[in-house]
């Protein structure tokens, strides 16, 4: 052989043992290819990842609207709350000096923005006597003895700030 010729047999045999080498490679990539494929695909009967995927991004978008819809609630309940009577002051005290045992209160209820009533029983060693008088922002359309103002007062004190009109 010549040298010519040797040296196409040793370029021809380098650009062979260089394609093996990168058919070998290119194998290799490929069969992590196909691996990390059937991660995605459908196999054996299981749901692929793009459908699990996809399903829990259906489900996640229906929590979206649960979620949605609770806050909705959630508003018109706290609006709700707001009306109720849920705030109260107590005050007992004796009505007469010569009886004891404070049977006699004033009880104010009252809602967030201080609209409710005082009730009133003044207890006595033959009767008892009960009034009702109305409030509106906290504050009685008649006058309010020292005890009812007292538990007004306490009523209206739990009120957080801001809310009472």
């Amino acid at each position: 052989m010549t040298w010519d010729a040797q040296m196409g047999v040793i370029v021809v045999g380098v650009v062979a043992l260089v394609a093996l080498v990168i058919a070998v490679l290119l194998a290799f990539r490929t069969n992590r290819m196909k691996s990390q494929y059937a991660v995605l695909s459908a196999a054996d009967g299981r749901a692929s990842f793009v459908e699990v995927v996809a399903r829990k991004a259906e489900e996640v978008e229906g929590l979206r609207d649960d979620v949605a819809l609770l806050a909705d609630e959630l508003r018109s309940t706290q609006r709700e709350l707001q009306m109720a009577v849920r705030h109260v002051g107590v005050v007992r005290y004796d009505a007469f000096g010569d009886m004891g045992g404070r049977m006699s209160f004033s009880a104010a209820l009252v809602d967030d923005h201080g609209n409710g009533f005082v009730l009133t029983s003044v207890h006595a060693r033959s009767e008892s006597r009960s009034y009702i008088k109305q409030l509106r922002g906290g504050m009685a359309e008649v006058n309010l003895s020292p005890e009812e103002s007292a538990a007004v007062a306490d009523a209206v004190a739990s009120i957080p700030r801001g809310r009472m009109e």
